[in-house]
């Protein structure tokens, strides 16, 4: 196989058995990303201790990621289109992995914020580039179906392997040390990616608008801090005007894109009604989850008192069931049809996280790792299916943009729901009334109650904390309402969007 592939002449890239080790590679750029998502939350409680932010330092640590990524995304996807997808694929890959020894080695909380928005930057380059390819490798849809089943269910086991594998490294190690896990799947992905993936890019590009990059970032940036400030601290002169610069900017970008004769994104993509449902689908549910899920490694925890690696396998039902409905998704969205499909398991992530507002501090496993199965099941359906609609929409050219889009919806959900979602457990825990004597950095965050209970008498700390765990599961039954909400109101909006949605059967010629 070529190693020098170009869009204008795939036919050699999709020959033999080639493209099947190819995306061994892609999906281990997947693994990459989707273990160092998960990762994160099981550190969480060992970050707060060590590093001590304050409760809103704490968001920005797992927020920040997904800010910035979100903000560039469409710029990395279609820089991928112009100098091609292996290349800042591969590129994008060895930063990742700098950057991840940055985050292990972080002494403040100023600085993990600044390494986790330097890893954004790194990984805004990875995902796109991954579906990209996959739209260029494989021709045949069914085949297509096949790879991007196995590309979500990639990135579902390693949202199984993260925590067990981070729980086991936090009882052994230090925190930083989930980060450098980073490494060896980074150096994999190089030395076999340099030989194995073909290199594909957009024939006549056009020059990359540095003017488009910025509106984008600018916006995305000026949107999701926006939001974050409201929903954290209210309505006020910080959230308003970043609000306005961030919604200015994307008009801006939007204006700019419909005036260029080469585009960093092609706006007539979203007047495809399959393409703009499948990438609403997916930013509702992110954002209706990611909050929950940024907060359960801590309920496990500091909760139910759960060891790190106890945790991480109690969240492994999840990644279970996202696998086993990402590899029959694309046969099941041909049998029945691509509306049920999504829009059913999208009622089902939202039933299952109805059912998480009954937690209390002493719930039973199986009621959550129940929940957590169906909620697996539901996303990897959804996901798996809107990922191949998204890629079948458009044509090869415009792959980067296109995954870059339906990157972006996924990052910008998580960004939104980490700070909506995030924001309504904080607040809420943030009411609990404890003894006298409970310091105010107890009130910040659930690892700061329990840091601050080992410096006070035994009598004073059991109730401080009994009343900080009650307002925290306060906090996440609430937010876990909101969820269930936003779910089932994505699940009636795919039902409608996706209306004689279908998945491609024939084979295309390049």
């Amino acid at each position: 196989m070529s190693s020098t592939l170009k869009t204008a002449d795939p036919a050699e890239a999709v020959k033999g058995p080639g493209r099947w080790l190819a995306l061994g590679v892609l999906v281990l750029a997947v693994l990459l990303v989707a273990v160092d998502a998960t990762v994160l939350g099981l550190a969480t409680p060992y970050i707060s201790e060590d590093l001590k932010p304050t409760g809103s330092q704490l968001l920005w640590i797992g927020d920040i990621y997904s800010f910035v990524i979100a903000g560039l995304l469409v710029s990395m996807g279609s820089l991928g289109d112009r100098i091609g997808r292996k290349r800042i694929l591969l590129y994008g890959a060895t930063a990742f992995g700098a950057l991840s020894v940055l985050n292990a080695y972080a002494t403040t909380p100023e600085l993990m914020i600044l390494a986790r928005a330097l890893l954004g930057v790194a990984g805004a380059t990875l995902m796109p580039a991954t579906l990209a390819l996959i739209r260029n490798l494989f021709h045949d849809p069914r085949e297509r179906s096949l790879a991007v089943g196995i590309w979500g269910a990639t990135a579902s086991a390693g949202t199984a392997i993260g925590p067990i594998l981070g729980g086991f490294l936090l009882e052994h190690f230090w925190w930083g040390s989930v980060f450098l896990i980073n490494l060896p799947v980074m150096a994999v992905l190089v030395a076999v990616g340099v030989k194995l993936l073909p290199e594909s890019r957009t024939p006549h590009p056009g020059p990359w608008d540095l003017t488009s990059v910025v509106l984008s970032l600018a916006g995305m940036v000026g949107v999701v801090y926006a939001v974050k400030e409201a929903a954290t601290h209210g309505p006020g002169p910080a959230a308003l005007a970043a609000g306005l610069l961030g919604a200015g900017a994307l008009y801006g970008f939007i204006r700019r894109q419909l005036t260029l004769p080469a585009p960093l994104l092609d706006m007539r993509l979203f007047r495809h009604r399959g393409f703009s449902g499948a990438v609403l689908a997916d930013l509702l549910t992110i954002l209706g989850l990611s909050g929950l899920v940024f907060f359960l490694s801590q309920y496990l925890q500091l909760v139910q008192g759960r060891r790190p690696f106890e945790a991480g396998l109690a969240e492994l039902p999840a990644a279970i069931g996202a696998v086993a409905a990402g590899l029959a998704a694309g046969r099941a969205a041909r049998r029945f049809s691509v509306r049920s499909v999504v829009a059913g398991g999208l009622a089902a992530v939202g039933l299952a996280l109805a059912a998480l507002t009954v937690l209390d501090r002493s719930t039973g496993y199986p009621l959550l790792g129940a929940a957590l199965l169906v909620v697996g099941l539901g996303a990897g359906f959804s996901f798996t299916v809107t990922a191949d609609v998204i890629l079948s929409s458009v044509p090869r050219e415009q792959a980067g943009a296109a995954s870059a889009v339906s990157e972006t919806a996924y990052e910008l959900g998580a960004a939104l729901g980490i700070a909506v979602l995030g924001s309504i457990v904080t607040g809420v825990y943030r009411g609990f009334t404890g003894p006298a004597g409970t310091p105010a950095e107890a009130h910040e965050s659930l690892g700061g109650a329990v840091e601050a209970a080992s410096h006070l008498p035994a009598h004073t700390a059991g109730a401080m904390l009994d009343a900080a765990r009650q307002s925290f599961v306060d906090g996440l039954t609430l937010a876990a309402g909101v969820g269930a909400a936003v779910l089932l109101a994505a699940a009636v909006a795919a039902w409608f969007l996706l209306r004689g949605q279908r998945l491609e059967d024939t084979a295309e010629h390049p």
